[in-house]
């Protein structure tokens, strides 16, 4: 009874297309308005040439990519009567979605590490972070995402589906389509546990523990005024891990039962689209050298 799909449809777009399309070409214009801001930004302003803020240019890239593996698709579908994804350009959508995915954690707690080196060890801060090992440890963190969503992405290839290909999302994601599959998902449910565990929690312990590290050396600080420009100098980084962590765990630690279908919808989009526009707008907010650099350029 099985066959082979060469296309899957999409059935969270059976209501209210015009408005999905409104919303989420509003979403797309300002995640793009926003990080490519801060890449312009960073390449054209010498006093924002530091580990810091190359970090958060790649972060702003990787914000982008994201938003771009689902996005315009979504928009396409939804002037569409029938939302649907091709078999191949689903594997590719949910390849580069877990892709960024993993080398977002990698990222996260790579700069979650440089504002440790910078309060906690400040003499050895410029050997620690130097060009040429933040250029390697940015690399890394790409390759690791890849490498993690390359496995994924096998995985799901080798799925076969035995009645109509119908996914109850707006996007292509591995726990959607092992909802529909007929195939054993032992396996790839094996890897999602492991990738939580390397991918997400180890990571995000690395956070955690950094943050640790600066939280004692700033309270041992005597000046207020340095206390005070330490916290905001890691307040955004704090909020940005805080929404991208726990929206991906609702994402891919879902409960037995799984969520409604508006539910599993309303989680993907704030994990993966809203979390990329509200990333750049949240650096910005309360960095100075940012909106330094913002008026110099205007």
């Amino acid at each position: 009874n099985q066959t082979h799909v060469t296309e899957f449809t999409l059935l969270s777009f059976s209501h209210g297309q015009a408005f999905l399309f409104v919303l989420f070409l509003a979403i797309y214009l300002a995640t793009l308005l926003g990080n490519s801001t801060i890449l312009a930004l960073v390449s054209l302003d010498p006093h924002l040439h530091s580990p810091m803020y190359f970090f958060l240019s790649h972060l702003s890239c990787l914000d982008i990519c994201y938003s771009s593996v689902t996005v315009p698709k979504i928009l396409a579908n939804a002037l569409r009567p029938k939302a649907t994804i091709s078999y191949g350009g689903c594997l590719a959508q949910m390849f580069f979605l877990m892709g960024c995915a993993g080398t977002e954690c990698a990222l996260l707690a790579l700069m979650a590490y440089d504002r440790y080196a910078a309060i906690c060890q400040p003499l050895r801060y410029s050997q620690a972070m130097s060009p040429g090992t933040c250029v390697m440890a940015a690399t890394g963190c790409w390759l690791w995402g890849m490498v993690d969503s390359a496995v994924h992405t096998l995985l799901a290839s080798r799925l076969s589906f035995c009645r109509a290909a119908q996914l109850q999302h707006i996007f292509c994601d591995v726990p959607p389509l092992l909802k529909v599959t007929c195939s054993s998902t032992r396996l790839s449910e094996a890897a999602l546990h492991a990738a939580s565990v390397f991918v997400g929690l180890g990571p995000f312990l690395l956070v955690v523990i950094s943050y640790l590290h600066i939280l004692t050396t700033i309270l041992r600080m005597p000046a207020a005024t340095s206390r005070h420009k330490a916290f905001s100098t890691c307040s955004a980084h704090l909020l940005v891990v805080a929404l991208y962590f726990v929206t991906a765990n609702l994402n891919y630690n879902r409960p037995s039962s799984g969520y409604s279908p508006a539910a599993d919808t309303l989680v993907s989009a704030l994990y993966c689209i809203v979390s990329p526009m509200l990333n750049p707008y949240i650096y910005s907010l309360r960095n100075q050298e940012v909106h330094r650099a913002l008026r110099k350029a205007l």
